[in-house]
């Protein structure tokens, strides 16, 4: 075994196209980039929409400095005629190509799968979109939100029935984009094992993700209550129906503690440090079940054992005590969290186009041996271009400046 950082990132060599924009097909290509392939992105000469979104400096999406990172950025016009070429011969040259367009929208601009797999006949494809490539849905639009209250999601993430007449309660990031990338990345990196292994079949193929599907592969075990006993699964608010307790608890000075102590040993640390220890042998807290059904008793009692301390004093105690805890972190908490620096998780990267270190979330997952880096920032529009088709499309100088002025790039 190589010596920590010796060996090379375990996807370096594997070449990856992006077609993709806003969140999901770019999320998935960017964990790519993290492990080290080549990602070529192709954005529209006024560049990804997702470049407009969140916090700007100096006109420049903070964002887009970590969702854009370890790629390089070529322009291209799509619904201009000669666009089919250059893309053809840039997938002759890619392991895969990642794409998050309606289902149809490429094939009829003759970048359908049949027409990339004549420039490479082993290319893995990865089709992220609203409802997957085929099924009644197939044509509707859809964006993130839609798959994650398609696949239940909206529905637990909100209070108890009952509590409050607002609207059910959003994730908070682009929760239903950011999984299906994640599993577009796996069904990606299958595909290619299996076609690369020794004596793998050099046969490509195409993964077909929902954005729907991805989140209703998270529901744990909703459809098995409904289908054996006809119960919906309903919103919980802070806790959950499955144990107790659990749940986030006020502080003297506004922050919410967080509290895991669902098992017996937890639940007796827990009691005898709030200063009840009359209540671990309670009958009716004598089990998992039974302080699931008096959760509501429970969690009054100990939220009023916790609103008399600051958040740093409840940390304290609640770790002193070995109990899981913690407090319902800020990006400010984030930023200053000694595990996440002390990981890489949370540095800031040299950004050139903001002229500034700009702070980025580390690679995940961390392979000791091998880890992947942050190499560049997310890239100005279009910064790569010339050098792509230089390197992998054989153009020279005169005939990219040619397909600059016909507006193809």
């Amino acid at each position: 075994m190589g010596e920590v950082g010796t060996v090379r990132p375990p996807l370096s060599g594997l070449r990856v196209l992006e077609i993709g924009h806003f969140v999901a097909a770019p999320f998935a290509a960017r964990l790519l980039g993290d492990l080290g392939a080549d990602v070529i992105k192709i954005e529209a000469p006024d560049g990804d929409p997702a470049r407009q979104w969140g916090e700007q400096l100096d006109g420049q999406s903070l964002w887009w400095s970590m969702h854009g990172r370890n790629k390089r950025s070529m322009t291209l016009n799509l619904k201009h005629p000669r666009a089919r070429e250059l893309v053809l011969a840039l997938v002759a040259q890619c392991d895969a190509v990642i794409e998050n367009f309606r289902p149809g929208h490429l094939a009829k601009i003759g970048l359908g799968p049949e027409a990339l797999r004549q420039a490479r006949s082993d290319l893995v494809i990865a089709q992220i979109s609203g409802f997957g490539q085929t099924g009644p849905y197939r044509d509707r639009a859809a964006f993130g939100v839609i798959g994650e209250a398609i696949g239940g999601l909206r529905h637990l993430t909100n209070h108890p029935p009952g509590t409050t007449d607002l609207p059910p309660v959003r994730a908070g990031v682009s929760i239903g984009d950011s999984i299906s990338g994640l599993y577009a990345v796996l069904g990606l990196l299958g595909a290619l094992w299996q076609r690369d292994r020794a004596g793998g079949d050099r046969i490509g193929r195409t993964i077909d993700v929902a954005l729907t599907e991805s989140i209703l592969s998270l529901m744990e075990g909703m459809l098995p209550e409904y289908g054996a006993l006809g119960k919906v699964k309903q919103p919980s608010g802070g806790g959950i129906n499955t144990a107790a307790p659990t749940n986030a608890y006020p502080t003297s000075d506004g922050a919410w503690i967080l509290i895991a102590a669902n098992s017996e040993p937890l639940f007796a640390k827990l009691m005898t440090l709030i200063g009840r220890p009359d209540l671990i042998d309670a009958p009716e807290y004598a089990g998992n079940q039974q302080r699931v059904a008096n959760a509501a008793t429970l969690d009054a009692l100990i939220g009023a054992w916790s609103h008399q301390y600051s958040a740093a004093k409840l940390k304290h105690l609640l770790r002193d005590a070995d109990i899981p805890s913690s407090k319902v972190y800020t990006a400010a908490d984030i930023a200053d969290d000694p595990q996440y620096r002390d990981r890489g998780m949370v540095k800031p990267v040299a950004d050139p186009v903001h002229g500034r270190p700009i702070l980025h979330s580390g690679v995940v997952p961390h392979i000791v041996e091998a880890p992947g880096s942050v190499r560049w920032a997310g890239p100005p529009i279009g910064a790569n271009t010339d050098e792509i088709l230089r390197e992998l499309v054989g153009l020279n100088a005169a005939e990219i400046a040619a397909l600059r002025s016909e507006g193809v790039i």
